[in-house]
């Protein structure tokens, strides 16, 4: 038998022995299904060496009927149903220019000065108001806190105290503001919109102790006035704890435009990590005149928490379940359900199909931002086949160049948004923190490529690509894939997060692009259209992917009298939850 296999394969190929001229063609075929069958029959069980995921090449190329080295039965199944001509193309497609830049995008500019309306910080702030905030998360999601930690000083006409950083969450990152970001210039950029100090004022030569409580998330303004301000006003000292997404979604245009200004120009990385971040960019950019960069996110815990399945049998179940237990609010997932409905992230192999069926050629430059993949190298490989000039922070700089940052993952993934943000074209697999922020950032700044995979329809096709040839699984991507290519008016009036879609800190530019620019869309527009996303319609489950993950219990000591019922009628806390 083990011969008869050995006589069967050569070079990788299954070849049928020659039989009677007149049945050569259907006897071939037939035989060939019998022996691929019995091939597959005879591999061994998913998972059978151990290690799950990590222990099996993932498949690559499949060129007519012949066969790469596949261990995964579904896989191989798969790939029997009548392959054509799957074979993937080196070069990039006829798009052009077109594939690395909107050609509308310079019709639009970022916009968020405050109007005349929007009164200075003096005649605001009230004396003995004093707003602490202790945000929560990894990096992305700690800055999403502090943005709306302005937003609320200003709703409660309070004195800001720098905010202070999670340290002990999760990713053990012990930086304090003034270690990530400029704090001098966060404080004189925002002074004309709220007074921002560095610590409480002392009284009778002690520091007072500030009265900690929590608020629901996506807290209105109203919410802040009927919460918040009542124990400022008595306590004048107020903590927020766990202060990320407590903030609405909804705001006037004023406060909105804050958000932007506190976002885009007065929230800067120290000199440290951009100087870092720019001599990564200035490294890509001598490989390559313009490069991608793709947020990888395919490390266990962004798996464990997607609920997701990715083929790896029993052991990939049992490692990401145990990962999965970490979390007891996370109900059971259905990994079919997950993946029809968008949920899953690509996997690597699929992202590098993405971008070869979008027209990106085999001599594009990839910066990769990643932790850990599951499944180390061998998972990495077919994206590295189909695009060889893979990079990474740790590939482009010197193990002295990065001591400074390594011992700290908020610093490290600083550097990764400093060479993303730069990029010419930015993919994200996940609907995460940063990648929103990155997404609404490049908005702002020109409406930079930035690519979304529509997962929710790629993923039957990706499932079923071996059954069609690469032009058609080509077109279907790229039909797929309009409205997610970042383009300028991709999204409808009125939906969207505000971080991801900053519409009113966006202005179309005169035909002249001379005079004045005009509001993206006007503010009558706007509230016909629903402005901004309703509350019921944000799914908080898929900002908090990636960066933190709280591993024990909640240890904070509100004291607020309602804490016990805020989380009642609002959205759930999902405190133990991953982000980016």
């Amino acid at each position: 038998m083990g011969s008869r296999r050995r006589r069967g394969q050569h070079h990788g190929r299954w070849v049928v022995p020659s039989v009677a001229p007149a049945a050569a063609a259907f006897t071939a075929a037939g035989l060939l299904l019998v022996v691929v069958a019995f091939h597959c029959f005879l591999s061994p069980p998913l998972g059978g060496g151990g290690g799950g995921v990590r222990r099996h090449n993932p498949p690559f190329l499949v060129r007519s009927l012949s066969l790469t080295k596949l261990n995964k039965p579904a896989e191989l199944r798969r790939n029997l149903v009548g392959t054509v001509d799957f074979t993937v193309p080196s070069g990039g497609s006829r798009l052009g220019e077109e594939l690395w830049t909107s050609k509308t995008a310079h019709h639009f500019v970022g916009c968020s000065d405050a109007t005349k309306e929007f009164a200075d910080a003096k005649a605001v702030t009230e004396p003995n108001r004093y707003l602490m905030i202790a945000t929560s998360g990894g990096l992305n999601q700690q800055r999403t806190g502090i943005i709306d930690a302005v937003v609320a000083a200003r709703i409660l006409n309070a004195t800001l105290v720098i905010p202070k950083l999670d340290q002990a969450s999760f990713w053990n990152d012990a930086s304090d503001f003034g270690e990530i970001f400029d704090a001098d210039s966060f404080i004189s950029s925002l002074a004309n919109d709220v007074k921002i100090i560095r610590q409480v004022p002392d009284r009778n030569g002690k520091t007072p102790s500030p009265y900690k409580m929590r608020v629901p998330r996506k807290c209105t303004p109203k919410c802040y006035e009927n919460r918040v301000l009542p124990a400022l006003l008595k306590k004048h000292v107020v903590q927020l704890t766990k202060f990320d997404y407590r903030v609405s979604n909804r705001l006037e245009t004023d406060l909105q435009k804050l958000r932007c200004r506190v976002n885009y120009h007065a929230l800067k990385f120290t000199d440290p990590i951009l100087e870092m971040g720019r001599l990564l960019v200035q490294r890509m950019r001598a490989k390559s005149g313009r490069f991608i960069a793709l947020h990888l996110r395919f490390e266990p815990d962004m798996l464990a928490f997607s609920g997701c399945y990715f083929g790896g049998g029993e052991i990939e179940r049992r490692e990401l379940g145990a990962i999965r237990k970490r979390w007891d609010t996370l109900h059971e997932s259905n990994p079919d359900r997950e993946r029809r409905h968008g949920k899953c992230p690509l996997t690597p192999e699929e992202v590098g199909f993405m971008l070869r069926a979008l027209g990106f050629g085999k001599d594009v430059h990839l910066y990769v931002a990643s932790g850990d993949v599951y499944g180390g190298e061998e998972t990495l490989a077919p994206l590295k086949a189909l695009f060889p000039n893979f990079h990474s922070k740790e590939t482009l700089s010197s193990k002295e160049e990065l001591a400074p940052f390594l011992p700290f993952s908020s610093r490290m993934a600083a550097l990764d948004y400093v060479v993303c943000d730069d990029s010419d074209v930015f993919v994200t697999n996940n609907n995460g923190n940063m990648a929103r922020m990155l997404a609404g950032r490049r908005r702002y700044f020109g409406h930079k490529r930035t690519i979304r995979p529509n997962s929710k329809k790629l993923s039957s096709l990706f499932l079923n690509r071996t059954s069609m040839s690469w032009d058609t699984f080509a077109s279907k991507v790229q039909m797929y894939q309009k409205g997610f290519m970042g383009e300028p008016n991709e999204i409808k009036p009125g939906k969207g997060e505000f971080h991801e879609h900053p519409m009113d800190c966006i202005c179309a530019r005169t035909k002249r692009r001379t005079g004045p620019s005009k509001p993206y869309l006007s503010n009558r527009a706007r509230e016909a259209a629903g402005n901004h996303t309703s509350d019921a319609e944000f799914d908080w489950s898929d900002l908090d992917y990636g960066e933190n993950t709280p591993l024990g219990g909640d240890s904070s000591t509100e004291t607020d009298p309602d804490y016990g019922r805020i989380a009642g009628p609002d959205i759930p806390e999902l405190e133990d939850i991953l982000s980016d």
